[in-house]
C-alpha cells in the first residue's frame, strides 16, 4: 500500500489502525472508497479509529479480516519553511510577525552540508564573518556582522545568551532564527541590528535513530548520531542523545586543522501532560590549529608599504593556501552548558515556562601572527622573490573563561477585553555573566617566514608559556522585566506593543604584578572600575491582513548597549565608549514590510524596507579635542525573501539585501574615507533550491553574491582598502538507496573562484574563501 503522507503537518506519534473483526462489509467498502482519493493526494490529519462498539452497532453481518492504515514520514517532503520562530516571545505565525525574521531549518542545513553557524548563516543575505580581527588577533569563532554592526555578542541558544568567541557546531541544532532589527525589547542589551537564536534538539515521543557519516576534501572525516527513545509512553518520558566527532583540515589552507567532538544528552518528562520538564546538557571539546590569515600582497588595491621599494606593489599574490604560523600553535576550547526547562499549561490559554542555565566556555590559544608593514617585509633582492621573507614578531595568546548563570520565567496568556483579543507575554530574567582573561609570557620567537614558501615546521625558540600574573575580570549582573501584548481587532487588524526594563551592574578589574625596589615578590595591583544603570527599550507595531495568509506592517523598536556591555571590559580612556562616564549607545529602527504565504501556505514571500540609526557614538571634538557622544551612524535598505515549496518536491530558499550605510555625524570609519560602514556589503544575495525526482534522486544547488567590502580605518600603508565582490556556486545530489540509507554528494565553489572571505582592520592579512571541494555523506535512518 502506498504511504499516506502529510505535507503540512508532522505525522501523528502513533499509527492509527482499524482492527475489529466484526466490521461490516458496508463499513469496509466505505473505508475503501475513502482511501482511493486519499492515495492520490495529501491528507492533513489521520481519521480517528472506528471503535469495536460502534462497528458492531452499525451492522451485524460477518466481518472482514483485519485492515490497517499506516502513515510514515517521507524524507522527501521535508520543508525549508518554518511557521513560527522558536522563542516563546513570538506568539504569532511568521506571516503575522511584524519584523524581518529569517528561519534556517535543519533540512536546509543538511542539504548544504553546513556544519558550523558561520556556514549556515550564508543562507541569509547581508550576514557573515567579514572581519578578521586587528592588531595581530584573529577571530577564532563566529565573528558575525549583520546590517553594518558586529553581532557576535548577540548569539543565543534556546533564548539564553551564549558567550565566547568559539565556532558553534550544528549537530545539535534544530533551527536558527535570525532576528533583524533592534532586539533590545526581546533580549536586553545587544547589537544595534539584531540577534541570532539557535534552537537545540529536544527529546520527543517517537523512536528514531539517524547518523550522518561524511568524508570530504582536506581529509574531512565527520560522524554525527541522533537517537531518540520513548522510555515511558504513559508518563511521556523520552530520552535523546546527539553525538558528533570531526577531524578535518581546511580546503583553503595548509596545516589548519579542525578537530572536535561533542555530546548532547536530553531527557524529557510529562510530554503528554500539562507539566513538562526538559533536562539538557551539552559538552563540546575542540582541539584546532588556528588560521592567522594570508598576506594581502598582490591583491587588488595593494600598493607598496615602503615608498623606497615601489616594486613590492607589483609583486604577485602568495599562494592562498600558504600557512604562516607554526605547528605549535593551538586553539583549545571546552564548552559546557546545562539547562533545565519547565513548562506548565494552566489552561489552553495560559502557559508558564521557566528556564535555568549554567554555561562555561574556556578558550586557550596561541597564534603566530604577523603584520606586513614596511619594517616586517624583508626584500634583499628586488628581482629574486625567493629571497623575500616576513617577520612573525607578534605571537598572540588568549586564555579566557566565560561563565553565565541565567534564569528566565515567561508567562503566556490569552484573554479578551470587549472587541479586542490579547496575547500577553510577560516575564522576568535574572542573569550573571563573567569573563576572566589571563596574560602570558614565554611565547617564544620564530625566524622570518619565506613569503612565497613558508615553512610551518620552523622551530620556535624559547617557547615556555606560563601565566605572568596579569589578568582581567569583568562581570555583569542584570535583572530584567518585560511585557509584550498582541492585540487583535477583528480578523484584519493587529497591534503589537512591548516594553523591557534592564537594570545592569558591571564591574571590571585589571590586575597586574608590581615590581621594583622594596616591593615584595608577588605583590599585585588591582584597578577596579564599575558602572550601573537601567535600560528601557520598547517596540510598537501595527499590522493589517488583506487576506488570511498575508500582512502589511509598520514597526518601530529600540535597542541599547551600555559601556562594557559587549565585552565586560570598562575603560578609563577618554576616547573609549567603554568609559563609564558615557551614556549607553542608543538605536532606533523603523521598518515597513509585507509578508504573504501562498500555495496553501507552503511558500512564503517577504519584503521590508528599514532604517536604523545608532547614536551616542564617541567622537573627538576638533576644536577642544575633548571626546563627546555626538556620533551617529545610519543603515537603511531593503530586504526580500522567498522560502518554501514552489511545487511538489521543489524547495527554495532565497534572499536579497540592499544596504545604504553612512556616518551621519562624526569621523569616517573606512580606510578609503568613503562614507560607508566597514565590513558591510552594499548588495548581497543568497539562494538554494532542490528538487526530488520520482526515482528518489534529489538534485540541488545555489549561489551567493557578496558585494565589495570596505575595511576599517587604520594607519596601515599600502594595504587594500576594500575587497572585491564575488559569486560562489555550490551543488548537491542525493539518492535514496533504500528506506534506511541515503547517499549525498556536495560540491562547493564549482567555478573554483578565488575571493576574500574576511580581511583584518589594517588590511595586512585576509582569510581566503574555500576553493573547489567536495564531501560525500551517508545518511542512515532507523
Amino acid at each position: 500500500m502506498a504511504l499516506i503522507i502529510s505535507r503540512k503537518h508532522a505525522m501523528p506519534r502513533s499509527t492509527p489502525s482499524v482492527t475489529n473483526p466484526s466490521i461490516a462489509y458496508q463499513v469496509s467498502g466505505a473505508l475503501a472508497m475513502m482511501l482511493l482519493p486519499l492515495a492520490a493526494q495529501t491528507v492533513h490529519a489521520a481519521e480517528p479509529a472506528i471503535t469495536p462498539a460502534a462497528a458492531k452497532a452499525a451492522s451485524g453481518v460477518q466481518a472482514l479480516k483485519e485492515i490497517k492504515v499506516s502513515g510514515a514520514k517521507d524524507a522527501g517532503v521535508n520543508d525549508f519553511k518554518a511557521d513560527k520562530a522558536a522563542s516563546v516571545k513570538y506568539t504569532e505565525a511568521l506571516v503575522d510577525t511584524p519584523q524581518t525574521i529569517t528561519v534556517i531549518k535543519r533540512e536546509l542545513i543538511e542539504q548544504q552540508g553546513a556544519v558550523t553557524l558561520t556556514e549556515a548563516l550564508q543562507n541569509t543575505p547581508g550576514v557573515g564573518t567579514f572581519f578578521l580581527g586587528e592588531n595581530g588577533n584573529t577571530n577564532t569563532g563566529d565573528a558575525v556582522y549583520m546590517r553594518g554592526f558586529d553581532t557576535s555578542g548577540s548569539i543565543y541558544v534556546d533564548g539564553v545568551r551564549d558567550l565566547g568567541s568559539i565556532s558553534r557546531d550544528m549537530f545539535n541544532i534544530e533551527q536558527i532564527d535570525v532576528l533583524k532589527g533592534p532586539a533590545g525589547t526581546d533580549s536586553g542589551r545587544g547589537s544595534p541590528t539584531g540577534s541570532i537564536n539557535l534552537s537545540s534538539k529536544q527529546a520527543h515521543m517517537e523512536d528514531g535513530f539517524n547518523t550522518l557519516l561524511t568524508l570530504g576534501s582536506a581529509s574531512k572525516k565527520r560522524v554525527t548520531a541522533d537517537w531518540n527513545k520513548v522510555l515511558n509512553a504513559e508518563t511521556g518520558t523520552a530520552f535523546r542523545l546527539n553525538l558528533m566527532d570531526q577531524d578535518s583540515g581546511n580546503p583553503a589552507r595548509n596545516e589548519v586543522k579542525n578537530k572536535r567532538w561533542a555530546i548532547a544528552p536530553t531527557i524529557a518528562f510529562g510530554l503528554n501532560g500539562a507539566t513538562r520538564v526538559h533536562l539538557n546538557y551539552l559538552h563540546v571539546k575542540q582541539d584546532n590549529l588556528p588560521d592567522g590569515g594570508v598576506p594581502t600582497i598582490g591583491l587588488p588595491g595593494y600598493t607598496s608599504p615602503d615608498p623606497k621599494r615601489p616594486y613590492i606593489g607589483t609583486a604577485p599574490m602568495v599562494d592562498p593556501k600558504n600557512f604562516y604560523g607554526a605547528l605549535s600553535d593551538f586553539n583549545n576550547v571546552t564548552a559546557d552548558m546545562a539547562t533545565v526547562r519547565i513548562e506548565h499549561d494552566f489552561s489552553p490559554t495560559s502557559k508558564l515556562q521557566n528556564s535555568s542555565r549554567y554555561g562555561k566556555t574556556q578558550q586557550n590559544y596561541l597564534l603566530t601572527a604577523f603584520l606586513g608593514r614596511a619594517n616586517t617585509l624583508l626584500t634583499p633582492s628586488a628581482t629574486d622573490l625567493s629571497s623575500w621573507s616576513l617577520l612573525r614578531t607578534i605571537p598572540t595568546v588568549k586564555d579566557q573563561k566565560n561563565e553565565i548563570f541565567a534564569n528566565q520565567t515567561t508567562l503566556n496568556t490569552q484573554f479578551v477585553t470587549g472587541a479586542i483579543s490579547h496575547t500577553l507575554v510577560s516575564g522576568v530574567e535574572l542573569i550573571n555573566e563573567k569573563q576572566t582573561t589571563f596574560g602570558y609570557s614565554g611565547t617564544g620567537s620564530l625566524p622570518p617566514a619565506n613569503l612565497y614558501k613558508p615553512n610551518p615546521s620552523d622551530a620556535v625558540t624559547d617557547l615556555k608559556l606560563q601565566r605572568n600574573g596579569v589578568r582581567s575580570e569583568g562581570s555583569t549582573s542584570t535583572q530584567s522585566a518585560y511585557v509584550f501584548d498582541t492585540l487583535k481587532l477583528g480578523e484584519q487588524w493587529q497591534f503589537n506593543a512591548g516594553l523591557r526594563l534592564d537594570h545592569y551592574s558591571t564591574t571590571y578589574t585589571g590586575i597586574a604584578p608590581l615590581s621594583g625596589t622594596g616591593i615584595a615578590p608577588g605583590t599585585l595591583m588591582a584597578n577596579a572600575i564599575d558602572t550601573s544603570g537601567t535600560l528601557i527599550n520598547g517596540k510598537l507595531a501595527a499590522l493589517y491582513k488583506p487576506t488570511p495568509d498575508s500582512s502589511v506592517y509598520a514597526m518601530v523598536a529600540t535597542s541599547k548597549q551600555p559601556p562594557g556591555g559587549a565585552n565586560f571590559a570598562l575603560s578609563a580612556s577618554a576616547s573609549s565608549a567603554a568609559n563609564p562616564k558615557f551614556d549607553p549607545q542608543e538605536t532606533i529602527t523603523k521598518e515597513i514590510g509585507a509578508k504573504w504565504d501562498l500555495l496553501k501556505q507552503k511558500l512564503a514571500l517577504t519584503a521590508a524596507i528599514y532604517q536604523t540609526e545608532v547614536k551616542n557614538e564617541v567622537e573627538q571634538d576638533p576644536l577642544d579635542l575633548l571626546y563627546r557622544q555626538t556620533g551617529k551612524k545610519r543603515v537603511q535598505g531593503i530586504e526580500l525573501g522567498v522560502t518554501g515549496e514552489v511545487v511538489r518536491n521543489w524547495l527554495i530558499s532565497a534572499g536579497y539585501a540592499h544596504m545604504d550605510t553612512s556616518v551621519e555625524s562624526g569621523n569616517m570609519v573606512t580606510a578609503s574615507g568613503v562614507n560607508n560602514l566597514n565590513y558591510t556589503p552594499k548588495q548581497s544575495f543568497t539562494a538554494w533550491t532542490s528538487y526530488t525526482l520520482p526515482m528518489g534522486l534529489k538534485i540541488g544547488g545555489g549561489g551567493r553574491f557578496v558585494d565589495q567590502l570596505t575595511r576599517g580605518k587604520d594607519g596601515a600603508v599600502g594595504t587594500p582598502q576594500y575587497t572585491d565582490a564575488y559569486w560562489v556556486f555550490d551543488a548537491m545530489a542525493s539518492y535514496r538507496i533504500s528506506k534506511n540509507l541515503d547517499l549525498q554528494l556536495n560540491l562547493y565553489n564549482l567555478a573554483d573562484k578565488q575571493y576574500v572571505a574576511a580581511i583584518n582592520k589594517s588590511g595586512y592579512r585576509y582569510t581566503p574563501g574555500a576553493p573547489r571541494s567536495l564531501s560525500v555523506t551517508a545518511n542512515i535512518v532507523f
